[in-house]
């Protein structure tokens, strides 16, 4: 399993994947709000998604896991 993490503090916006999902590298899986900007996140390697630790309009800490995805 690898943990995509939040690389600065903000408010989710939206999140494109649910668990079960496959993903590949590159695909952008939510979007973080920060400092007025839209900071889409996008997935590092390819995997299916195994849990989505944030919710739309929750707040993220830089470092937090958003998503865990097994390869």
């Amino acid at each position: 399993m690898k943990e995509l993490k939040a690389t600065m503090a903000g408010t989710v916006l939206n999140v494109l994947v649910g668990e079960g999902d496959a993903v590949t590298a590159g695909q952008a899986i939510l979007t973080i709000e920060s400092m007025k900007m839209e900071i889409p996140v996008e997935a590092e390697f390819a995997g299916s998604v195994e849990k989505v630790n944030v919710e739309v309009g929750g707040f993220v800490n830089e470092g937090d896991t958003l998503v865990t995805l097994a390869e």
